[in-house]
């Protein structure tokens, strides 16, 4: 294999840059550039040089292979971040033979190929290197643990179990076998149909964490909804004005709101127009608001026109600062006023989604899940029918392994690799 090398911090002027290089030929790159290496898994200072001129002063530190992350020898430099330093450093490591630039995820790629983390991390760190928020932060560092991995680790032993049972009935067919294996059988069946259920079930929630809350701001033309926005954005991210219907295009503007990823959505006025356009807008308003999962509808004091509150979403009074004796949660963008109560009732309903998280967090997940629930489903009910019944019962619990082998990367997963590692960035 290839010894490949890239720098794995962020381009551009830093006070520190690390530069990565992993392969068989990693320690005798370092050898050239900085001499005599220091112990493995020490920080050494060396003076880096490449034919005959000084590159930088940095530290060097190895990982021996399998200890490293990508179970390969690996060599990291930590120059100073000038941009020229960098230059230099990389067009010194790609005039040795052997090495060659590394491709975007590549690193990682190889720690997956050496089994050094499964397809599930993988998509975890993919994860915490996009993470916005805390909440994102914490969710994609339980999957990067491999707590995902060593569930379907147990589930698969279970179903081995299952399988062997099976296989065992199968194989003395013609003679009598002297316990009934179909209550155990039956009972590890259950127990994984109980927690691919459970997991199924926190989906909903997980993607909520990972891809966002989306919150549409509903009202009629002229009734805040502008202005509400930039006062909860904090900038002037849409335009206001006196005349009704200035809004004619979705505006989403994203922040985090208590850990948690939010894109608010400033809509189209709702009402009946003969304007086309409007209407277009209009039109818009009502199918994001419908996908959305919450709405925060701005009554004015006419009402807000055809759309319902849903069980759920947020009736607030609107232009508090101009109106008296108005009942229950009001605010104005235009003072700031209930504001803040606004955004915690948001936050309560995020918080509430958000609620039961489970482990899966990708569609992919959640249909190698499905595939695994169905296979148990055919198998438990061919055990029920009996003991001529095994070989059909033993070929579904071998999908329902199949599938959880693909939920880490065991198997039918090369078709996805290319797209997964492409979202990294060339150093990791």
């Amino acid at each position: 294999m290839d010894t490949i090398y890239a720098l794995a911090s962020a381009r551009g002027k830093a006070g520190v840059a690390v530069i990565r290089v992993s392969g068989p030929a990693a320690f005798s790159a370092g050898q050239a550039i900085a001499g005599d290496l220091p112990e493995m898994r020490r920080a050494g200072m060396r003076r880096l040089a490449w034919q005959g001129d000084t590159l930088d002063e940095g530290l060097v530190v190895c990982f021996a292979a399998p200890a490293s992350f990508t179970g390969e020898d690996i060599l990291e430099l930590h120059v100073h971040g000038a941009t020229a330093t960098v230059a230099a450093v990389l067009r010194a490591l790609g005039e040795q033979p052997g090495l060659r630039l590394a491709e975007a995820g590549e690193f990682t790629r190889r720690a997956l190929e050496n089994g050094r983390v499964d397809l599930a991390q993988v998509e975890g760190l993919a994860d915490l290197i996009e993470a916005e928020t805390e909440a994102q932060r914490q969710q994609a560092l339980r999957v990067l643990s491999g707590r995902l991995g060593q569930q379907a680790e147990g589930w698969r032993r279970d179903l081995i179990r299952a399988a062997a049972l099976i296989e065992a009935t199968i194989d003395f067919a013609d003679e009598d076998v002297p316990v009934d294996v179909t209550p155990e059988v039956t009972g590890l069946l259950h127990a994984v149909k109980a927690g691919l259920s459970a997991e199924l079930r926190g989906f909903a929630a997980a993607e909520v964490v990972r891809e966002g809350f989306e919150v549409a701001i509903m009202g009629r033309p002229n009734a805040g909804k502008s202005t509400l926005l930039n006062a909860l954005a904090g900038r002037d991210a849409a335009i206001t004005s006196e005349h009704a219907g200035t809004t004619r295009d979705i505006i989403e503007v994203r922040m985090d709101l208590g850990g948690y990823a939010v894109t608010l959505l400033d809509t189209a006025g709702l009402r009946e127009t003969e304007d086309e356009v409007e209407g277009i807008g209009i039109d818009r308003a009502l199918k994001r608001a419908a996908e959305a999962d919450l709405r925060v509808f701005l009554d004015d004091g006419g009402g807000v026109p055809m759309l319902e509150p849903r069980q759920g979403d947020i009736v607030v009074q609107a232009k508090a600062d101009l109106r008296q004796g108005v009942q229950g949660l009001a605010v104005s963008g235009k003072t700031g006023l209930g504001l803040d109560r606004l955004v915690a009732e948001i936050g309560q309903r995020v918080e509430g989604r958000a609620a039961g998280a489970g482990l899966i967090t990708r569609e992919r997940h959640r249909t190698a899940i499905r595939r695994a629930l169905r296979a148990l489903e055919s198998a438990d009910s061919e055990v029920r029918e009996g003991p001529e019944r095994a070989e059909l019962a033993a070929e579904e619990l071998r999908a329902a392994i199949r599938a959880l082998d693909s939920l880490v990367g065991r198997v039918d997963v090369e078709d996805l690799l290319d797209e997964i590692f492409s979202s990294f960035c060339i150093g990791k």
